[in-house]
């Protein structure tokens, strides 16, 4: 089976152009087939700000109003999507970038309304990614760059967690490629104490997972972050990395931040 690196970068990097330029360049001369997924940054906060509208946020999340819809998909499927695309066609990587709606690759479900409304937030399901698609583009020499922009399969554009969109495509892409899921964002992984860079743990298989989090090791937006990485695992998915985007490199020789395996 080929293998495939499902890759999604954080909005730290894409905010800093001396970070992205590394990081795709990094990106570029990975081996094999590989797939890039991101969100957005600060850059659709601060678009918000010169318009008027407000971010509202909850618990970490977004609330995507129609206003925040029209600029989420303006900076995100726009500015940086092609910006990125520009940057990989430069450095001689056939990019391709998309949103969901492009060839249907990805079609959520507008998130039911329970205590909080979260506007046009979509969710995936198991059947959400077309890996069809996805391989027929990898196949014609193509690497595919989406963003944080899905559809509803009746003309109505969601906003989706990118982090959510990496693991969905990358269980998806595991029926077909021998899969690895890799989070760069700006900490070197999963870290015992969180102020010493030197406190890495390497590796966690799945039945640590909850002692870690009854340590403390593991708390705040890192426990989503793993809890969708092992459910990945469960579902295909050969390997997930949690690592710092500029240490990507490294993953070659298996020495790139956190592993999680079965």
């Amino acid at each position: 089976m080929k293998k495939l690196s499902v890759i999604k970068i954080g909005g730290n990097v894409i905010d800093n152009s001396e970070k992205l330029h590394q990081f795709l360049l990094d990106f570029k001369a990975l081996p094999g087939d590989k797939i890039l997924i991101h969100g957005g940054g600060k850059i659709a906060t601060e678009l918000g700000v010169s318009l008027g509208v407000e971010s509202k946020m909850v618990e970490g999340r977004r609330i995507t109003d129609i206003e925040t819809l029209r600029i989420v998909t303006m900076v995100y499927a726009g500015l940086i999507n092609k910006n990125m695309v520009a940057q990989l066609q430069a450095k001689g990587c056939n990019a391709i970038g998309l949103t969901g709606a492009d060839g249907n690759i990805i079609k959520a479900v507008k998130r039911p309304v329970k205590d909080i409304d979260y506007g046009y937030v979509g969710d995936l399901d198991a059947a959400s990614v077309a890996a069809g698609t996805l391989d027929s583009l990898l196949k014609a020499g193509l690497v595919p760059v989406l963003c944080a922009i899905t559809h509803d399969g009746d003309s109505q554009l969601l906003n989706t967690n990118a982090d959510t969109i990496a693991s969905a495509v990358a269980v998806a892409m595991s029926g077909l490629y021998d899969t690895t899921l890799i989070y760069c964002f700006e900490k070197r992984g999963v870290m015992r104490n969180i102020d010493d860079d030197n406190s890495l743990v390497p590796e966690i298989p799945m039945g640590q997972f909850e002692t870690l989090k009854q340590e403390g090791v593991v708390s705040g937006g890192m426990i989503p972050k793993l809890h969708n990485a092992f459910e990945a695992i469960k579902s295909g998915v050969t390997a997930v990395y949690i690592g710092k985007a500029d240490e990507l490199p490294q993953i070659n020789g298996n020495n790139f931040g956190t592993r999680l395996i079965k």
